[in-house]
């Protein structure tokens, strides 16, 4: 895979700056959280990619059949290029640390890359995420940084199955915190400053 998998945006940060890469929710594009994550890490380079899937003219990372049911065959596949895509990014720019951040479907397809390739990032912020299935790590998570945050009363990403992901990804070593609030689907500012907080240790000081 190259650089050229996805559309995209680039935002370039200052020197030796770690990178930053968002990934949009089912109906956003490269531009829904740029501004968002120079807030976050003003020093990153921001890497955005487009998802290149329609949902009715909604773009997302990979294929489902339903609310909440994936295509497992091609989820692997979107997973597999999205890993390339980033892993390409990192031998050119080759930064000091890598850091990612999803919400909604965006979430789910940085969970999956985290789970096929944990060594392509130092830490995760996990907006919103359903994983309905048993993940399949390939390597060791020990150690590795990932926020998750929800809402309790999310319709689309029962708070049973963000428990069970916690527990999952604790039960492999992680080095996993949760933020809860009581609302649903939408983002609060309590994530977004628990977001803050959770990736100032790879931000540069400026």
């Amino acid at each position: 895979m190259t650089i050229e998998s996805y559309k995209h945006r680039i935002e370039d940060g200052g020197a030796n700056a770690p990178l930053f890469f968002t990934f949009h929710g089912t109906g956003g594009d490269e531009h829904q959280f740029p501004d968002l994550a120079r807030d976050l890490m003003p020093s990153a380079t921001i890497v955005s990619p487009r998802g290149d899937v329609s949902e009715g003219g909604a773009l997302r990372f990979f294929r489902r059949t339903a609310e909440g049911v994936y295509d497992m065959e091609d989820l692997a596949v979107r997973t597999e290029r999205m890993a390339g895509f980033i892993e390409a990014i990192v031998a050119e720019r080759r930064p000091r640390a890598v850091v990612g951040l999803g919400y909604s479907n965006g979430a789910n397809i940085l969970a999956s890359v985290i789970f096929a390739r944990p060594d392509l990032f130092d830490g995760a912020v996990l907006m919103h995420p359903l994983i309905p299935f048993q993940p399949q790590v390939e390597g060791s998570l020990s150690g590795k940084s990932i926020l998750i945050t929800a809402g309790r009363k999310d319709p689309i990403c029962p708070p049973n199955l963000t428990n069970r992901l916690e527990s999952y990804l604790q039960g492999l070593d992680a080095g996993v915190e949760t933020v809860w609030h009581d609302g649903a689907h939408e983002v609060r500012p309590v994530e977004i400053e628990a977001a803050r907080q959770f990736l100032r240790k790879w931000e540069i000081d400026r």
